[in-house]
């Protein structure tokens, strides 16, 4: 398995490329491809599911990955994750949601899968580097590892990437950071890559889209409820709380009532233990907050002081907002130069200095 291409007499550097079966890792391993790389492609079996029409839906891009690789001209391989994912991911995206927050099993599957079991196998089939399809940047420096934003704004992916570890970016390698969504796809086109037109995934890492309900109430079982305003006037019911997030204002299926504003309504909160949606007609004040504090946080780049200005996102392709963030012993504490709406527990607050994505912590409360 370590056997490699020789070119010219000098021994080719090999990566090892996260093949997906779309159109952003396909691109990722042809230009590393072209840049005289020997590169190798490894599609991770995660997830063990139908699709709501019935089709397997790993088997679609496994063999989308067999078209890829054979187009570039690239050996591949596939590995079977999905009980280190079970365990490490998904148990931990169940409790969350039994705890009425929100969580996001993406960054986890980053952490604990592809920059965790799948490094450690693709060091077995003899990487110097590994690649991912993911919209950022990298710089490695003095023995220090940057994880960078992405040129393209609107796709950019450290988000994702808040938790994994300085050292975990240890020879990894982001061939699409520097190009944008659409040049990746004109290149995709130009190349006649067989994947150059498949829209991207949108569902949940590994385990893809679906009808989020249906899904969810095969894990927790569901109960309903009342629907009720801060003070405690019903107005409602709800199918089960687990399956909304603050912020929330369609699906609620309230209607106007006597007396009312005729406003939008609101999910303000979730009373796991009374089994009550909480919320408001109306952009409510309470939906605001202008600080939060984290459990824990992980600094990929920590900054020299406890105490410091940044840039800080609260969910993906949110616009990033000024704050002064400080370290306390519990995690991190932000406050923000402007309020923020909707700040979720369960979700995780990012940080930035400039261009350097300096990590982040899982949302304990809003202040």
């Amino acid at each position: 398995m370590t056997v490699r291409r020789e070119a010219a007499g000098i021994m080719a550097k090999r990566v090892v490329v996260g093949m997906s079966g779309g159109v952003d890792s396909a691109v990722a391993a042809a230009l590393l491809k072209e840049q005289g790389y020997d590169v190798v492609g490894l599609y991770m079996s995660n997830w063990k599911d139908e699709g709501e029409d019935g089709a397997c839906t790993g088997e679609r891009d496994w063999q989308d990955v067999e078209r890829v690789c054979d187009a570039i001209g690239i050996p591949y391989y596939s590995v079977d994750f999905s009980g280190e994912y079970m365990e490490r991911v998904f148990r931990l995206f169940v409790e969350e949601y039994e705890r009425g927050r929100t969580p996001n099993p993406d960054v986890l599957c980053n952490r604990e899968i592809k920059f965790g079991p799948f490094a450690e196998y693709a060091r077995g089939l003899g990487a110097d580097y590994i690649a991912t399809g993911h919209y950022c940047g990298i710089r490695h420096e003095g023995g220090r590892n940057y994880l960078l934003a992405a040129a393209d704004a609107n796709k950019d992916q450290t988000y994702f990437l808040n938790q994994v570890t300085e050292r975990q970016l240890d020879g990894v390698l982001f061939p699409l950071g520097g190009i944008l969504k659409k040049d990746v796809r004109a290149y995709a086109r130009a190349r006649e890559l067989p994947v150059a037109e498949k829209k991207d995934s949108t569902g949940i890492c590994f385990i893809g889209e679906r009808k989020f309900r249906e899904f969810l109430s095969r894990y927790i079982p569901m109960k309903p409820g009342d629907i009720v305003t801060e003070s405690g006037e019903k107005v409602g019911r709800h199918e089960g709380v687990f399956y909304y997030t603050l912020g929330q204002r369609r699906g609620l299926g309230i209607g106007g009532r006597k007396g009312g504003s005729g406003e939008s309504w609101f999910v303000l909160g979730k009373d796991v233990e009374r089994n009550l949606l909480i919320v408001s007609e109306g952009e409510d004040d309470a939906l605001y907050s202008g600080a939060l504090e984290t459990e824990g946080f992980n600094f990929i780049t920590r900054p020299e002081s406890d105490e410091f200005d940044c840039l800080v996102r609260i969910r993906h392709r949110q616009p990033l907002e000024e704050a002064r963030a400080v370290v306390t012993e519990r995690g991190v504490r932000i406050e923000f130069a402007r309020r923020q709406r909707a700040v979720t527990p369960g979700q995780y607050a990012v940080c930035y200095v400039g261009d350097i994505c300096l990590g982040g912590g899982v949302i304990e409360r809003s202040l």
